[in-house]
Formats: structure tokens, C-alpha cells, sequence
């Protein structure tokens, strides 16, 4: 079989859909390639690694069906390098040969009895705007955690009720939370965070995005254009993290983000060799960066804050700190805290529907 599809977006249906294939070991062969199916005057690309599924379609020349799975890291390699144009692509004997003028390269075809598909839904889909995910979830994906022992920390919760939708991350160790007037397109989930960070990815040029919650299946679907992003829903209790927001405060101060995140790289030179433990010192007088006591106490930086309430005085992990600051995009912060002993609430102000907790680290003082 032979076909011609354009560099770009052979490359490009390949490079979106192989973020989903399988990299653990032990896993079906198949599972770690890229399906391809042609007919039509179209051809189709798929990758799954189970939990999560993806395929998107192209219009092309090709009759003839027929249908492979590629591995393809390799042939993006090769891909890449070729000129901008169309590509000449020939499937026989097991291999795929990609020519482009005088430049040819062959590939091996994964030998595999069966490809799993995405499941069959038949649920209505709702349409969702594409600013509720680009104006929301960039405040909270980098918070879910990356370790798979505990599955839900790795999703986003969404919690449903009859007025509004939350939208919840924590690692355990920090918890970002946005709520908005629900609009009725989500019900109580959890879902995973990488894969809405790969949604994310392709809904910036989007008018409008398909959205699918099948019950039956316990996934999700989201359509932006011709491509389809599945994935099943994470099992298990999201953790009670209405204990961990404050009733109250006693401090609240309002800074530069800009120049907290400079001061706090700035001393994090002295504090990466004592825990990584920078202590922020909030009163009238201004915020007081330093190390631990350990480290060195002429190690400081201060910055001039506005401030109400009584001095308090906590330590951060600074790496998280880093992180918060630099996933908002706001010319201003207010702190607002409690104790030293307390999780510390950050806000936009002006921003009621967003909030991000850091848990402090106990020192010792004195």
C-alpha cells in the first residue's frame, strides 16, 4: 500500500497521539505503539496505554484499507528532519518506508494480534468553553502529586453540587482549589492530572470543546477538533481537604509576587544544603527571608509588604513556594496566616474564586 500525506501532519497526528502510549515494562507490545488504520480517504491514529486513550483523523488519498501499529519514537526522530511537504509513505513486508525526494527510511511494523480501541460511548455530549480549562486548571495541575501510591492525589477532583463546581489538587503537602457557578457539564470525578495537562495542550486555538462522561464506562472524553482524548476516572476518596482550609487568620499581608519569587531563589542559594526550609518572617516592618538558624542568620533579604494583624513567622519548603509563584500569572498576592504552625492560605486579590494552601515546616526557634 502506498499513500502521500503531508510532513506536518503526519508528524504532528503521530507526536500528539504517542503521549499516550504505554512506557512501563512488561507491558503488551502493542501498547507501546502507534495503531494506524487507513480507508476511506482518511487515515486514523490511535495509542492507549488503557486508561488513557487517543485518535485523531486526517483526510488523505489512500483507498486501500489497511491497518498497522508503529513504534514511534524513531520515526518522529526521523521525521522531523525531513523538509516541509508532502511525504511518500509505503506499507509492505512488515516495514514502513518514508520517502521524501532522496531521502528514504525504513521502519519495523509491531507484530501484534490486537489493538484496543477507545470504548464505544454513547452518552449525549455537552459543548464546554475553552476558557473554563485554560482559565482554571493552569492554577491547579501543578499541585497534584506525581506518585502513583497514592492514585487519587494524582487527579483533579471535581466537586459537583447543585450551584457550583470545585475543582481541587493536593500532594499532601499543598492544595490548590478553584470554584466557579457550576454550568451543569461536570459531575463529581476525579481525573486524572497528565491527562488534563494533555488536553490543556490542544484547546489554546479551540473554539469549543466536546465533552463526554459516560457512567457506564467511568471515563471521560473531551473532542478538540478531529482529535479524541479518553480517559477513565480514578477510584478511591479524595482526601477531606475542607479540614485543611483555615476559619480564620490573624495576618494578612499583600506583596510583589515578582520580587517574593526573586527573594525567595535569592536565598534559596543559602537554604538547599539545610532541607531546602526557608523561614518567611511577616510583621509591619516588612517580609524577612532567611535560611534555617543552622544555615546563616546574615543570610536575609527583606521586602517591603503591606501588612495587617500580628507578626508571625513560618518556614516553607522553598521549591513549593517557587512553584506557586510561578504558575500565577498576578502582579500582587495576599498571604493570609493563621500561626506558624497553620497552612498558610495564598489568594489573588480581586480573585474569589481561587485559593492555593502550603503546609509549613516545623522549626525550632530560639
Amino acid at each position: 500500500m502506498k499513500f502521500t500525506i503531508d510532513r506536518d501532519v503526519f508528524f504532528n497526528q503521530i507526536n500528539t497521539v504517542q503521549k499516550f502510549t504505554s512506557d512501563r515494562l512488561n507491558t503488551a507490545t502493542a501498547l507501546q505503539g502507534v495503531y494506524i488504520t487507513t480507508g476511506k480517504k482518511k487515515i486514523h491514529f490511535y495509542a492507549t496505554d488503557l486508561n488513557t486513550f487517543c485518535h485523531t483523523v486526517s483526510e488523505t488519498s489512500v483507498e486501500e484499507e489497511t491497518n498497522l501499529i508503529i513504534e514511534p519514537k524513531k520515526i518522529l526522530e526521523f521525521v522531523q528532519f525531513l523538509q516541509n511537504g508532502d511525504i511518500h509513505i509505503t506499507v509492505e513486508n512488515n516495514s514502513i518506508l518514508i520517502q521524501q525526494d532522496k531521502t528514504k527510511g525504513a521502519f519495523p511494523v509491531i507484530v501484534a494480534e490486537d489493538f484496543p480501541l477507545p470504548p464505544k460511548i454513547t452518552e449525549e455530549s455537552q459543548d464546554v468553553k475553552p476558557e473554563f480549562l485554560l482559565n482554571n486548571l493552569p492554577f491547579i495541575l501543578f499541585t497534584a502529586s506525581s506518585d502513583d501510591a497514592r492514585p487519587v492525589l494524582t487527579g483533579i477532583n471535581f466537586v459537583a453540587s447543585e450551584e457550583n463546581l470545585t475543582l481541587v489538587a493536593t500532594d499532601g503537602f499543598r492544595l490548590s482549589l478553584v470554584k466557579e457557578k457550576r454550568k451543569g457539564t461536570f459531575s463529581s470525578m476525579i481525573i486524572p492530572a497528565d491527562f488534563l495537562k494533555e488536553v490543556l495542550r490542544h484547546v489554546k486555538d479551540a473554539k469549543t470543546v466536546s465533552f463526554t462522561y459516560s457512567e457506564k464506562e467511568h471515563l471521560v472524553l473531551f473532542k478538540v477538533g478531529e482529535t479524541e482524548f479518553y480517559s477513565r476516572l480514578i477510584d478511591g476518596e479524595f482526601p477531606p481537604y475542607e479540614r485543611v482550609i483555615p476559619e480564620e487568620k490573624k495576618a494578612t499581608a499583600v506583596l510583589k509576587r515578582e520580587e517574593m519569587l526573586r527573594n525567595t531563589k535569592l536565598i534559596s542559594i543559602f537554604a538547599r544544603e539545610y532541607s531546602n526550609v526557608i523561614v518567611y518572617d511577616f510583621s509591619k516592618d516588612g517580609l524577612v527571608l532567611s535560611p534555617k538558624k543552622e544555615a546563616n542568620e546574615d543570610n536575609t533579604t527583606t521586602q517591603d509588604i503591606q501588612f495587617d494583624g500580628d507578626q508571625i513567622r513560618v518556614a516553607f519548603n522553598y521549591k513549593y513556594v517557587v512553584d506557586f509563584l510561578n504558575h500565577i500569572d498576578a502582579e500582587e498576592i495576599e498571604v493570609e496566616l493563621l500561626r506558624s504552625d497553620a497552612p498558610v492560605v495564598f489568594k489573588i486579590p480581586k480573585n474569589e474564586a481561587f485559593m492555593h494552601i502550603i503546609m509549613p515546616v516545623r522549626i525550632q526557634e530560639g
